[in-house]
């Protein structure tokens, strides 16, 4: 049975000044099929989603929605024609209620005033479809990211869209919500909708997807059933090589000698009684589930967040974190999971940002910046870590996810720090970025210095470590050798057991 043609882009282009983004992508997307695209950090996906969504205008090429020729002036017009997108920072408001967030720009009326029984009865009618079990007159900041995920989605279902965009969905999910998600995407299929997922997990991709396009430089380099690619296909795929040594090969790398010591560490509920060391030229992996505690450690090592009680050193001498500029004194730095909020400055450039921890060594006792000096720092990490990036005055909001990640590290690497520590490294970016990021971080290790890896995935912080502790309810649970790494003994841990 021939499928129906739903959405079809052809010959679509989009340059930002100089640089060529979309050259000429053409895809089709069919009704009852969930269609991957995927594609390293910079190749164009968001782009063209955003262009499907009427948030950018297109240069040339031609858009068609069941056959006819579409063009969207706003991302409320595309909404009424029938595109959806759920983006990977949700675009709720927080303060009003679930149901108001579903007919946001909308609301219906009954004899001139806002008809508040229709729009919570109506708004229930779409949570149920969705297996969203909660009371509509709910404020959205009441809910979890997977609730808020699920009323963006029934919102799109109330203008009765026949495209879903959803872009990196599952980068804030447990994997129980995952499981749902992915059940609600099969529901939404049989219903006829085309379902577009933007995803760097291939895992999810092979999952829940019926067939994938790859992006590479702004053009697409094919489209091939689910059924007919492996991982590695993908990888080929996006980046035009295969990974032969996706994680860096480490041998014997850590030093005998103790660069970083935590005793008895406390703070707030999630961290308890914490202790470890970490030995120069070792890469230790932290594991634990969402809750456990790992970040609130980290940030209570950096002095992002209260230190209640317990002892800090590096390289033998006491040190006190009492604010993050103490932390960068003693030498410490800190990529935070959160790049956007708290990793980066997104109305600066590239340049500033590169050197934002760092200023002080471009100023004088005068306070009179070395100009020159910055913007040479600023170039030769752009080179180093290959930032695709239009020049060093671009401001980092217009980057890819990877770049915008290359840019954080390039600032702390530009500190000349002895520990660093990294909160969720490769969240949201592509695999090549990230296996960069591993080479890099490997590099740091090899020159003797200390590093804290934490990630939620589990063959990532298996890949990268050397060795790797275990938090449960804000304490060690555990420590694991790298010769008895395994998914289930760090879950053991993880759970509580032993």
């Amino acid at each position: 049975m021939e499928k129906h043609l739903t959405l079809e882009v052809r010959d679509i282009y989009k340059s930002f000044g100089k640089v060529d983004v979309l050259k000429g992508i053409h895809i089709q997307f069919f009704a009852g099929e969930c269609h991957a695209v995927i594609g390293e950090n910079g190749a164009g996906k968001s782009t063209l989603m955003k262009i499907l969504a009427g948030a950018y205008t297109k240069d040339q090429g031609k858009v068609f929605l069941d056959g006819e020729l579409l063009e969207v002036t706003s991302p409320f017009d595309a909404r009424g024609k029938g595109i959806g997108i759920i983006y990977q920072e949700l675009s709720l408001i927080p303060n009003l209620s679930a149901g108001e967030n579903v007919f946001l720009g909308r609301l219906p009326k009954k004899a001139g005033h806002v008809d508040w029984k229709k729009i919570h009865e109506k708004a229930e009618q779409y949570f149920r479809e969705v297996d969203l079990d909660i009371d509509s007159r709910i404020p959205i900041k009441k809910l979890t990211v997977a609730q808020q995920q699920l009323v963006e989605i029934s919102r799109a279902l109330s203008m009765e869209c026949k495209v879903l965009i959803l872009d990196e969905p599952t980068s804030s999910l447990t994997d129980k919500e995952i499981a749902r998600l992915f059940a609600l995407i099969r529901k939404l299929k049989k219903q006829g909708i085309a379902v577009i997922y933007i995803s760097h997990k291939l895992e999810e991709v092979l999952a829940v997807c019926d067939r994938v396009t790859a992006l590479k430089d702004g053009e697409t380099t094919g489209t091939k059933p689910i059924s007919e690619v492996t991982k590695e296909d993908m990888v080929s795929m996006m980046i035009g090589r295969s990974l032969n040594q996706y994680y860096p090969v480490r041998e014997n790398a850590a030093r005998d000698e103790i660069l970083f010591e935590a005793k008895k560490l406390h703070a707030g509920k999630q961290v308890r009684n914490v202790s470890f060391q970490v030995h120069k030229g070792e890469i230790l992996g932290m594991a634990g589930l969402v809750g456990a505690g790992r970040s609130e450690t980290v940030r209570a090592i950096f002095g992002a967040d209260k230190l209640e009680s317990g002892e800090l050193y590096l390289n033998g001498k006491r040190i006190y974190n009492r604010a993050p500029s103490t932390a960068i004194q003693n030498k410490i730095a800190f990529v935070t999971e959160d790049r956007r909020n708290e990793g980066l400055v997104m109305t600066m450039s590239v340049r500033g940002n590169t050197t934002l921890a760092s200023f002080k060594t471009f100023t004088n006792r005068m306070h009179v910046m070395n100009g020159k000096k910055e913007r040479e720092i600023a170039q030769s990490y752009i080179d180093k870590m290959r930032t695709r990036t239009a020049g060093m005055e671009q401001k980092v909001v217009h980057l890819s996810g990877g770049n915008q990640q290359k840019v954080v590290i390039s600032k702390w690497l530009n500190t000349e720090a002895e520990l660093y520590i990294f909160d969720e490294p490769t969240r949201g970016i592509d695999v090549g970025a990230k296996s960069e990021i591993y080479q890099l971080i490997a590099g740091l290790a090899r020159d003797g210095k200390g590093i804290i890896v934490i990630s939620s995935e589990l063959p990532e912080v298996m890949g990268i470590s050397d060795r790797i502790v275990v938090m449960h309810e804000g304490k060690i649970a555990g420590e694991i050798k790298k010769e008895d790494f395994s998914e289930k003994a760090i879950m053991t841990l993880a759970v509580g057991g032993e």
